[in-house]
C-alpha cells in the first residue's frame, strides 16, 4: 500500500492558535513506530500545479492564495493565517491525493496522510481547508481518462459542504456525507446523499449509518473509484466532534467501508479529514 504525506512543511501560527497542525506528523510517526508502515513506503508527493488546481478552483481564488492577496474576510473564513508554507503544504496535500488516487487505480487502495479538505469551495476556502483535494484529484483523473465516475464517502463529523457544492448536479461524481446535524457547517449544502447524526451518537447507530450509506452510495454511483474521507473527529474524545464513537467503532467503520468497496470492485483512495 502506497502512503503519501506532506507534514514536513511547518505552518507558522499565531501564539495560542488551536488548529492541530502537528496531527499530520504525529500520525506518520505513530504508523512507523507501530510497525504498520515501513518508512520506505511513505512517499512525499509532488505539489499540485496551478493548472491542476484551476480544474476546480477559480483563477481568481488560486491566484489570491498563491500571491497572498486574500482579503481579511477570506482569511477569517479560512481560519488560518496566510504564509508561503501554507500554500506549499496545501499544494502538497492535493498532490498527495492525486498520487494516491492514481495508485489506488492500479493497486486497489492507497492513502494520503492529509487531505479530506472538504470545506473548500471553487471560489473560497473555509474551515481550515484551502483547496479541495478530492475534487481536484477527481478532475485530474477524469482528464487523464483513468476514471469516469467517482463516489465520495465522507464520514467526517462535519458535512462535506464544499465537495457537495463543487459536484452539485454532476452525474460523474456522487457525494455521500454522514455528519453531525448540529455541527459545523451550520448552513449545509446538498450532497447526493446526506445522513445527519444527533449529538452523542454512539457506535451502534453510527455503524448502521456507515453500512447503509456506503452501500447505497456505491449502488447509486456505479463508480470507478471511491474517495474515503476517514475523519477521526467522530471519536468520543474529540474536542469538537459532539459524537460518542469509540476507537473500536472507528476501526469497524473503516472495515465496513473497505469491505463494501471491495465487494463492489471499487478501488479506494483514503484521505485523512478532521480530528481535533
Amino acid at each position: 500500500m502506497r502512503i503519501f504525506y506532506s507534514d514536513h512543511f511547518v505552518i507558522p501560527l499565531p501564539e495560542g492558535h488551536r488548529f492541530p497542525i502537528r496531527k499530520y506528523s504525529l500520525l506518520r510517526e505513530r504508523l512507523v513506530a507501530a510497525g504498520l508502515v515501513r518508512p520506505e513506503a511513505l512517499v512525499v508527493p509532488d505539489a499540485a500545479t496551478d493548472e491542476q488546481l484551476r480544474l476546480v478552483h477559480t483563477h481568481r481564488y488560486v491566484r489570491a492564495v498563491v500571491e497572498g492577496t486574500l482579503d481579511a474576510a477570506e482569511i477569517r473564513r479560512l481560519g488560518l493565517p496566510w504564509s508561503e508554507a501554507l500554500v506549499e503544504r496545501s499544494r502538497r496535500s492535493v498532490g498527495g491525493t492525486i498520487r494516491a488516487a492514481r495508485c489506488a487505480i492500479t493497486d486497489g487502495y492507497a492513502a494520503n496522510l492529509a487531505g479530506g479538505t472538504h470545506h473548500a469551495f471553487a471560489d473560497r476556502g473555509e474551515g481550515f481547508c484551502v483547496f479541495n483535494d478530492v475534487a481536484v484529484a477527481t478532475r485530474v483523473l477524469q482528464r487523464e481518462e483513468r476514471v469516469g465516475r467517482v463516489v465520495v464517502i465522507d464520514t467526517d463529523v462535519h458535512q462535506g459542504n464544499g465537495t457537495a457544492a463543487i459536484f452539485s448536479h454532476d452525474p460523474t461524481a456522487f457525494t455521500f456525507s454522514m455528519h453531525g446535524a448540529r455541527n459545523f457547517p451550520f448552513h449545509k449544502e446538498e450532497s447526493d446523499l446526506d445522513i445527519e447524526l444527533p449529538d452523542g451518537c454512539t457506535d451502534e447507530m453510527f455503524l448502521d449509518v456507515v453500512r447503509r450509506g456506503t452501500t447505497e452510495a456505491l449502488e447509486r454511483s456505479r463508480a470507478d473509484l471511491a474517495f474515503y474521507i476517514a475523519g477521526a473527529d467522530a471519536f468520543e474524545g474529540d474536542a469538537l466532534g459532539r459524537l460518542s464513537v469509540s476507537m473500536a467503532g472507528l476501526a469497524d467503520r473503516d472495515a465496513i467501508v473497505y469491505d463494501e468497496c471491495e465487494q463492489a470492485g471499487v478501488p479506494v483512495t483514503i484521505v485523512m479529514g478532521g480530528g481535533y
